[in-house]
């Protein structure tokens, strides 16, 4: 059993992928509470989609090389996000159309620009579906960053954020700024799409931000405690899931979401709180 668990920690790229795995496992479900709580799912999912013509832009631009393409795909998404925000304010269309609207535009320009690209297939794929064994030290430590300044800010607006989701007329009635807090917000959503794109691709991404904090929700009710309890879904999820590609020779990013899910349908069955069995 030792030499089960030992033995992928003796290549570097397992190390790295691991490290990774974790970090993002904790950002996604730490800010996907709120897109839980404010029912975002749409949101995430969409603006997940929104970094592929950044993505396939910074390609063309740099030639193929993969390192600046974090920064298109950060710049896109909160560019995308605030745009989103921008349409949504707007008492004419709903939040959901505006959604819609900037998520089929812009995966459909992705489509048009990557489709230009000769060998796309083969090199802009791992944005689509994750390629969490090919991260490389700079990758990790952007990671680490970002993932670092969105848990701060979690951390310094906790009160205002808690407001804003449970109880808005409220927020409003305390002077908060509430347009900034949201846009904040949006932002922080943006940045943990770009840092975990890598992981899990464009495709999963939705999963790493919904299914650990859904999880959680299942369990309590206090708002720091889902907050931990989704974190170390998210970061068990992805140990376990990186062991399961390693042995069973599958997709990385899709062991880690399934691992999820099964963690989810788990307590969706059998937690004591108001699992289907209990009832």
């Amino acid at each position: 059993m030792l030499d089960w668990l030992l033995e992928p920690l003796s290549y570097d790229f397992m190390l790295r992928a691991l490290a990774a795995g974790i970090l993002v496992g904790i950002v996604c479900a730490v800010i996907g509470t709120y897109v839980v709580l404010r029912g975002m799912a749409f949101f995430g999912d969409a603006l997940a989609h929104t970094v592929l013509p950044g993505v396939a832009l910074g390609y063309m631009v740099n030639n193929g090389a993969r390192d600046p393409l974090f920064w298109w795909a950060l710049g896109t998404a909160v560019l995308a996000s605030l745009g989103i925000g921008a349409i949504s304010k707007n008492a004419r269309i709903k939040e959901d159309t505006s959604i819609g609207i900037i998520f089929a535009g812009m995966f459909a320009l992705g489509i048009v620009i990557i489709s230009t690209v000769d060998d796309y297939a083969v090199d802009l794929s791992h944005f689509l579906f994750g390629d969490v064994l090919g991260i490389s030290n700079s990758d990790l430590i952007l990671t680490a960053i970002f993932g670092g300044i969105v848990i701060l800010l979690v951390i310094i607006f906790y009160k205002e954020f808690l407001t804003l989701s449970f109880d808005p007329v409220l927020a409003a009635t305390l002077r908060m700024p509430v347009s900034l807090l949201n846009n904040l917000l949006l932002v922080l959503i943006a940045v943990t799409v770009a840092v975990s794109m890598q992981m899990v691709g464009v495709a999963l991404m939705v999963a790493m931000l919904v299914t650990p904090a859904a999880t959680a929700s299942l369990l309590t009710r206090r708002l720091w405690m889902m907050m931990i309890i989704a974190a170390s879904i998210g970061a068990a999820s992805s140990v376990v899931g990186l062991y399961l590609s390693y042995y069973l020779n599958i997709a990385s990013g899709a062991a880690i979401v399934l691992t999820a899910t099964a963690v989810f349908i788990v307590v969706f069955l059998f937690n004591p709180r108001q699992g289907i069995f209990r009832k």
